[in-house]
C-alpha cells in the first residue's frame, strides 16, 4: 500500500513502540505497522457530547479519544458535525472492536461501536482504511492500565 505524504504524519514506524505513553497521544499497532495519533480527551459527560462538533477541520495526526469510566455500549452520531470522521472502537483490553469508516456529518443516523467499549477514537474520515486500522489491532493509552494488550512502558 502506498501511503500519501499527509498520512505519512500520522504514521511512525518503531519509534511509537519505544516512547512512553502520554495522555494526550494513543498508538495503534496491527498488520499495517503503528501509527500515533495526538488526542484531546472526551472523559466527561460534557465533552463527549460536544465531541467534535462544529469542528471545520482535522489534522490527519489528530483526534479525539473518548475513555468511559467502564466499559459500556457504545453509540455515537454525527448531530453538528462538519467533517466526516472514523470512529474507532476499542474494548477494555486495548484490542479494536469495530471500525466505522467516512460518518457522514450532520447524519442522526446512530452507529453502534459494541458493547463492552472502553473508548473510542474519531480520526480524519478515510484514514483507518488508508492506513489499515482494523478489528483486532491493538491500542496503547494510560487508560487502558497494565492489563491492556500493549501497556505503557511495553515495547
Amino acid at each position: 500500500m502506498k501511503i500519501s505524504s499527509v498520512l505519512f504524519a500520522a504514521l511512525i514506524a518503531a519509534p511509537a513502540a519505544a516512547q512512553e505513553c502520554s495522555p494526550d497521544q494513543v498508538d495503534l499497532r496491527g498488520d499495517f505497522g503503528t501509527a500515533r495519533f495526538s488526542v484531546e480527551i472526551a472523559d466527561d459527560d460534557a465533552e463527549r457530547a460536544q465531541g467534535l462538533m462544529f469542528r471545520e477541520s482535522l489534522p490527519s495526526g489528530q483526534g479525539m479519544l473518548f475513555i468511559y469510566e467502564a466499559p459500556r455500549t457504545a453509540s455515537f452520531w454525527m448531530k453538528n458535525t462538519l467533517i466526516p470522521l472514523d470512529m474507532v472502537f476499542v474494548g477494555a483490553d486495548g484490542v479494536v472492536d469495530s471500525v466505522h469508516e467516512n460518518a457522514v456529518p450532520g447524519d442522526l443516523s446512530p452507529i453502534f461501536g459494541g458493547d463492552e467499549i472502553l473508548a473510542v477514537l474519531e480520526i480524519r474520515g478515510g484514514l483507518a482504511g488508508a492506513i489499515g486500522i482494523e478489528a483486532g489491532a491493538e491500542m496503547r493509552h494510560p487508560a487502558f492500565g497494565e492489563d491492556g494488550v500493549w501497556p505503557c512502558g511495553a515495547q
